[in-house]
């Protein structure tokens, strides 16, 4: 299909849907890299052969999967039109993001708490990448909050309908790849750290 064709509405969906992918690619390739030099350094002699992730890490991994799921509910909502059931779902899924982002600041005061440290004597490369990747991926999940409290306010000024979600779709996109993304990291730092 020619991207000029269309009506300017179609037209600016499709542009704005790709920024969006065109964003979610750049992320991609930096967190490549980032898990790339990872493993690179593990051959470092002070890398830290024997750590096991905090279980707080591996709640939260379960806690954003579980978010996932309710944002997947709400878009099932809107397309029905249920306007109290897709603002629960929205909601259930923000307090989700935060109980996250508790959990891996969780995950890092077990670091801290087993003697690792970030900075400082204490510390050591195999700290310093998890902390980067994990911090990094806790600014895009924040990001991701931003969005979805502007999708709850859009939803609830009437903005969307079953067939008028594009705010709600990008924002849906883009909490979809920040699952996907801590997935990958999780089992990344938990089978290769």
């Amino acid at each position: 299909m020619d991207l000029t064709q269309g009506t300017p509405q179609e037209k600016n969906i499709r542009a704005k849907k790709m920024m969006l992918w065109f964003g979610i690619i750049s992320l991609i390739m930096s967190f490549a890299g980032w898990t790339s030099a990872f493993v690179v350094s593990s051959s470092r002699p002070d890398w830290l052969k024997d750590f096991q992730l905090p279980n707080a890490f591996i709640i939260s991994t379960i806690v954003i999967i579980i978010s996932s799921v309710t944002f997947f509910m709400a878009k099932n909502a809107l397309k029905k039109n249920n306007k109290s059931l897709t603002t629960l779902w929205l909601v259930i899924t923000l307090v989700l993001g935060v109980v996250f982002i508790f959990n891996q600041f969780q995950g890092f005061q077990e670091i801290i708490n087993l003697g690792y440290n970030f900075t400082g004597p204490t510390s050591n490369v195999t700290m310093s990448y998890i902390y980067l990747i994990a911090v990094v991926h806790i600014l895009h999940v924040v990001v991701g909050l931003i969005c979805l409290l502007v999708v709850i306010y859009n939803h609830l000024k009437g903005k969307y309908s079953a067939t008028d979600k594009l705010g709600f779709d990008l924002a849906s996109t883009f909490w979809h790849f920040i699952d996907i993304l801590w997935v990958y990291l999780f089992l990344f730092l938990y089978f290769v750290g």
